[in-house]
């Protein structure tokens, strides 16, 4: 019964964030919405950190399942522009989830594992990266610069930002330019 009610929290949560975005996620709001009292998800978390990173968690899973699905053994250029479509993808159709993902004031300090559950995402990218530039620098290093640059690229798109500054409604430009400045052609 606890875990059931623990689970219920958490997809309250998540049905909450993708309805309405991360402000939304108060403890009295999702217990309200769970049908139970606000004091309720204290007893399965102990701070509001605790209910969001489970949420947020919920998001890296299934942003690890689109990533697991994805087909990057050929090119490893071809493989970042499916990753980073992908990242695009799931920056505009899961949006709230993707603040709440990677907005660290409201996650620290949990018991969720969240380190763990990004650091197979990541691996990806360094992967692809190490392949697409053999020989050269820390594909550690330049994929953290590459995947600053997809998430500036997907926030600044999420904002509306790049349409009026570049003045195109299609990403996919923006993002192969991105890819082509960290790949050896």
């Amino acid at each position: 019964m606890a875990d059931q009610l623990r689970a219920r929290l958490v997809e309250t949560g998540v049905a909450l964030v993708a309805a309405e975005g991360t402000e939304s996620l108060s403890l009295r709001e999702i217990a309200r919405r769970a049908g139970v009292s606000h004091g309720a998800p204290r007893r399965y978390f102990p701070t509001h950190r605790h209910l969001l990173a489970a949420v947020a968690r919920v998001g890296y899973e299934r942003l690890s399942a689109r990533i697991g699905a994805l087909e990057v053994d050929g090119d490893p250029r071809a493989g970042l522009l499916a990753l980073g479509g992908l990242y695009l993808d799931f920056a505009r159709s899961e949006r709230g989830m993707f603040e709440l993902m990677f907005r660290h004031e409201l996650l620290r300090g949990n018991q969720e594992g969240l380190r763990a559950a990004t650091k197979p995402l990541f691996a990806v990218l360094v992967d692809l990266v190490g392949r697409a530039r053999p020989g050269s620098q820390d594909a550690t290093v330049v994929a953290g610069a590459l995947w600053a640059n997809l998430h500036g690229l997907a926030q600044l798109w999420l904002w509306g930002s790049l349409q009026m500054t570049v003045d195109t409604d299609d990403p996919w430009p923006l993002l192969c330019a991105a890819i082509d400045s960290y790949v050896e052609r």
